[in-house]
């Protein structure tokens, strides 16, 4: 940019859209401020190290700064300073002396350089005086850009997968490309590095139809991690709602262009992108934390304040700080974001970290909250996946299952309970519920199962070879004193902490990692996998791994060819879940008995092959049983096609083998064996088909599933018997 006066090419412009908008003839520049005195808007070299200009914001309309400059268009690099009262006592934290980020900034060019020039106010020789603080934080501050949001999606459009035959994929931009080697070497760590054939390829092949990345929004480091040597890795600080973070781009200036390529091969490749989102907090912290955007725009607007002490701020997410979702211009702000994300960048669905934070109001959790109206309304985000993460850590804030129709939620209880079960401590009348969509959560307001988000892992916590190889957290390279993360895991090692020779030990964990995939996989709902969890990826047993940018977090790729059997496994389960729709019905199954064909949907059997009945369900030590899916029992009309195959489903967490009766009163009957989680690779040869009565030896924490032949199913009148026996192998 030469060094000219642009003040003589100012116009008023207009008060929306809110942002840097170029219109192929100069760009427009809103804020919203609704206690401002006057907004500057600060002109920068193509660097953004020097500040050329400042001008001042003509207008002033419903709470909106703006002004036009003509012949200013994209590669402007620019920050606001914004004028009015400094009184903390009363929310306000004006400061003009701090150079600001445009809320609605689309690029940056920079980075966060911590300094006490930062911070709006001077820490006082007592320690609490705050006072005004003058001096200039330009030099340490991110610049915005004007971004260019031309680009050419050709045919590219998005896959659409129905949610009933949604299986995502949880991953980080940075840590799953970094060790790639099909990736070169300057693109790893980036979407375009994300989007290589070869790694689109391989996603792809595992079955999963949607990949979910964790933050991608412009965040802060934290200072107090980058004194460790460490960094806020997962990105779950937000600086800006509309801007990729530039430490995913190869070019800084080609943020826009650069996610819309990697959004553009995923969808040319049938993958959904979903975005992990944080609008409950922002990087500016409590009272004593840094002044970078909208705390300086207008703090009194942004944040939710103590009542009655508004120099503090209400801390709901445990970070300091709490975005005040029933603020109309706040809700604007993130909606606005959304359908940016939506419509602009192409993106498919959100998951909400904090989900409850957003529907938060004055008195607590309100599921018919300002912002969850918005969202159920909107044309736009109304159609889009959206994913709550159902809990924060202010009061009331656990709400698994509370969330309105139109949107999903992650489902810790499937998790708890399918971690529990198969440690050998749930019994089935725990377990169950979890495996047929979590109905006595969801089965309310016409949600429907794949409302239930089932996990085993997530980046939070252990991955799935650890959950199966430590009984502790082992967090030390945090530098915590190995305090933070969670302390109950719900984990089990096998035997041996961490890694072992112990053969016996190894196998046992490999079958419990199938047991875990097994169960995700062929439950009700809509499952999610952790990326890297289908060739064992190790954490090293860091349960908490926010600020490992490095070999902890890192995807290991060699682990995927020397545990390419364990690949092949998760492959053939999601491949079952496509061809039998009975394992993803987009409606609660039903346990009552259709009176016209004599049949149910769901049938619960004891290791005897007979329906389970009280005595069974009220047995805490019951840990083998059977899960029978009957796609007969669905009214013909509403089948889809091979919806009427009948599987049956065997759950062994009992640490012995089962003799387990198949169920079935018709000789002429065939039971295929599909999946035994103790032989991953079935053996070419082994008699894998069965008769009704016939009895099949249930290794100890195993898992299995057999299918009913077509022809079969004909002549099977009744696949259960009524309950007249206890059931073995407790």
């Amino acid at each position: 940019m030469s060094r000219r006066s642009f003040a003589s090419q100012l116009r008023e412009g207009l008060p929306h859209p809110r942002g840097a908008f170029w219109d192929g003839q100069g760009t427009n520049f809103s804020l919203f401020s609704a206690h401002a005195t006057k907004v500057e808007l600060c002109l920068f070299d193509n660097d953004g190290q020097t500040e050329i200009e400042r001008i001042e914001l003509p207008e002033y309309t419903d709470e909106i700064w703006h002004g036009y400059l003509v012949d200013v268009g994209p590669g402007t690099v620019y920050g606001y300073r914004v004028h009015g009262p400094y009184e903390p006592e009363n929310g306000h934290r004006f400061n003009p002396n701090k150079l600001l980020i445009d809320p609605y900034a689309r690029e940056f060019v920079g980075k966060l350089q911590w300094d006490p020039a930062l911070f709006g106010y001077t820490i006082g020789a007592e320690g609490d005086d705050l006072t005004f603080d003058e001096r200039d934080s330009a030099p340490f501050m991110p610049k915005c850009v004007v971004a260019d949001s031309n680009f050419d999606w050709k045919q590219s459009v998005s896959p659409l997968v129905p949610w009933d035959r949604t299986i995502i994929y949880e991953t980080h931009v940075r840590g799953y490309t970094m060790k790639h080697p099909a990736v070169p070497e300057d693109q790893r760590g980036t979407f375009l590095g994300l989007a290589a054939p070869e790694v689109i390829k391989y996603i792809k092949s595992l079955g999963v139809t949607s990949v979910e990345l964790l933050p991608i929004h412009a965040f802060a480091y934290d200072s107090h991690l980058l004194e460790k040597g460490l960094t806020n890795y997962w990105g779950y600080n937000s600086l800006g709602f509309f801007a990729p973070d530039p430490r995913y781009l190869i070019d800084p200036r080609q943020g826009v262009q650069e996610f819309k390529e990697m959004v553009a091969r995923f969808h040319d490749a049938g993958l959904e992108v979903i975005l992990d989102v944080v609008y409950n907090h922002t990087a500016e912290g409590n009272e004593r934390g840094p002044t970078l955007c909208f705390r300086g725009v207008d703090n009194f607007s942004y944040y939710r304040l103590m009542p009655d002490q508004k120099r503090y701020y209400i801390n709901d997410t445990g970070t300091g700080n709490t975005l005040d979702m029933s603020h109309p211009r706040v809700i604007q702000m993130v909606t606005d974001s959304l359908r940016f994300w939506a419509q602009e960048m192409h993106v498919d669905g959100f998951r909400f970290d904090l989900g409850t934070i957003l529907a938060r109001e004055p008195n607590g959790f309100d599921n018919r909250s300002g912002f969850l109206k918005a969202c159920s309304q909107d044309p736009v985000l109304s159609r889009l996946k959206l994913i709550a993460e159902p809990w924060d850590c202010g009061p009331g804030g656990y709400q698994v299952g509370e969330f309105p129709p139109g949107w999903a939620e992650w489902n810790d209880q499937y998790r708890d309970t399918v971690r529990d079960f198969w440690r050998g401590e749930a019994s089935a009348a725990k377990v169950s519920p979890r495996l047929y969509g979590s109905a006595d959560i969801f089965n309310k307001f016409g949600r429907r199962p794949y409302a239930s988000i089932n996990f085993i892992t997530a980046h939070d916590g252990f991955t799935l070879n650890d959950l199966v190889s430590y009984n502790e957290r082992h967090n030390e390279a945090n530098q915590e004193d190995n305090k933070d993360g969670h302390e109950h895991n719900r984990s089990w090692n096998c035997g041996a902490e961490g890694p072992t020779d112990d053969e016996g030990i190894n196998t046992l964990r490999g079958r419990q990692m199938r047991n875990f995939l097994a169960t995700l996989l062929l439950s009700q709902g809509t499952p999610m996998l952790l990326a890297g969890d289908e060739f064992a990826r190790t954490q090293q047993g860091n349960n908490n791994a926010y600020c490992q940018d490095n070999d902890i977090s890192w995807v290991d790729w060699s682990l995927a060819e020397k545990n390419e059997t364990l690949v092949r496994f998760v492959q053939q389960l999601t491949a079952l879940r496509a061809k039998f729709p009975i394992l993803r019905r987009n409606r609660f199954l039903s346990a009552e008995e259709n009176p016209r064909i004599g049949l149910k949907e769901i049938t619960w059997i004891n290791a005897t092959g007979q329906e389970m009945d009280d005595e069974h369900w009220n047995d805490e030590g019951m840990q083998c049983f059977g899960m029978l899916l009957d796609g007969r029992a669905q009214p013909t009309g509403l089948r889809q096609r091979g919806q009427d195959a009948t599987l049956l489903i065997v759950l062994n967490a009992y640490h012995d083998l089962v003799e387990f009766t198949l169920p079935g009163d018709t000789p002429e009957a065939r039971w295929t064996l599909l999946i035994d989680t103790n032989l991953p690779d079935l053996p070419t040869g082994r008699k894998a088909i069965f008769t009704p009565g016939e009895t099949y030896g249930v290794t100890g924490r195993s898992l299995l599933v057999f299918s009913l032949d077509a022809q079969s199913e004909s002549v099977l009148n009744r696949a259960v018997k009524p309950a007249n026996e206890p059931a073995p192998g407790k």
